[in-house]
């Protein structure tokens, strides 16, 4: 089973569900709390609209929350839309020409963007003003259209496609990390009476430890792990009940699920450096889904190592599918990731 960056459509509306709706009920990345309250604390005394904000950081950490914390700290409105529906800067003027004096734009996956309209953006985000070209060709003529100040809140998971000059128009940049088991665990807790069932802790901190520091996975398999709770007609979740869910879905100690594991037997198996093009191949999977949402956890936890010649297993992912290395003079004998602490939390 794959925890997709999406979810289907009953599983987004139950995330919302789930939203905290102040920056009290949030749990995890204090740091970012900490400066958005003082941020916005600012902006309000000095009746401005907040700065720019940018979030960057892996899927399902939090990032389409805090943008929603944000407006309702700014008790202002929230327009949502994405990178890859912004496909020329003409899907920019309707929503911009719409937002109040304050209001936020919240663009997702804001890497996607086409980069003539992150251009368009540019004189938006400091001027206050966007630009329209009404016809087109040697009679063509453009107009100026003033908006009101706003705030844009991008969130990525790919900061580095972004360009220097669109960057360094953020007054905010934040980048969310990996939550530890013991923040995942209260969030499954909290989040158990609106699911409508009790938890154990030992049945969350279960959840927790499987969940690959990402609150949005935590909250999915705890879904599963209800869904076989009722079924057995339980009140209550006990970690015998959270055991029996993890090994429905195949998710094993380390948090990894079967496309995990058949990347690293791809890399295994091929027996030398895979560049991510191939790899991509071997498995299936996009290379976007791969470096997104596959790689970083494998990198976390040792198993995937990134070498001049590409993407490589390391010995403690020979030893965690319980296979045996490769000998000393094999063709991977050289490659850093086989000393038992490459990587390794």
């Amino acid at each position: 089973m794959m925890f997709d960056a999406e979810g289907t459509p009953e599983e987004r509306e139950l995330d919302r569900a789930l939203r905290p709706a102040t920056f009290d009920d949030f749990v995890g990345q204090d740091t970012v709390r900490e400066d958005l309250r003082i941020a916005i604390q600012a902006a309000r005394q000095r009746r401005e609209p907040l700065d720019h904000v940018l979030f960057a950081g892996p899927p399902g950490l939090g990032k389409t929350t805090l943008a929603h914390l944000i407006a309702a700290g700014m008790e202002t409105r929230i327009v949502v839309t994405s990178g890859p529906a912004l496909v020329a800067p003409r899907d920019l003027v309707g929503p911009l020409s719409r937002l109040e004096r304050g209001d936020v734009l919240f663009v997702d996956e804001i890497h996607r963007m086409p980069r003539v309209v992150e251009e368009y953006l540019y004189s938006a985000m400091e001027d206050s003003a966007v630009d329209i070209v009404i016809d087109s060709g040697p009679s063509g003529r453009t107009v100026r259209l003033a908006i009101e100040p706003f705030t844009l809140i991008g969130a990525t998971t790919r900061e580095g496609l972004l360009t220097a000059a669109f960057r360094s128009r953020f007054g905010l940049v934040e980048r969310l990390e990996p939550y530890p088991p013991h923040e995942l665990r209260e969030i499954v807790e909290r989040a158990a009476p609106r699911l409508g069932i009790g938890f154990s802790r030992t049945a969350a901190e279960l959840v927790a430890d499987r969940a690959r520091g990402v609150p949005r996975i935590a909250l999915r398999i705890q879904r599963r792990v209800r869904d076989l709770a009722q079924v057995r007609g339980m009140d209550a979740v006990d970690v015998e009940v959270a055991r029996a869910a993890l090994e429905r879905l195949r998710i094993d100690e380390l948090g990894l699920e079967d496309v995990d594991r058949k990347l690293l037997r791809a890399l295994i198996e091929r027996g030398e450096p895979v560049g991510l093009k191939t790899l991509a191949a071997m498995v299936d999977e996009a290379e976007d889904t791969i470096e997104d949402v596959f790689e970083p956890h494998l990198l976390r936890c040792g198993l995937l190592a990134r070498t001049p010649r590409g993407r490589v297993a390391t010995l403690r992912a020979y030893r965690h599918l319980g296979l045996e290395p490769p000998a000393a003079s094999g063709p991977l004998a050289g490659e850093l990731p086989f000393a038992d602490d490459a990587g390794a939390p």
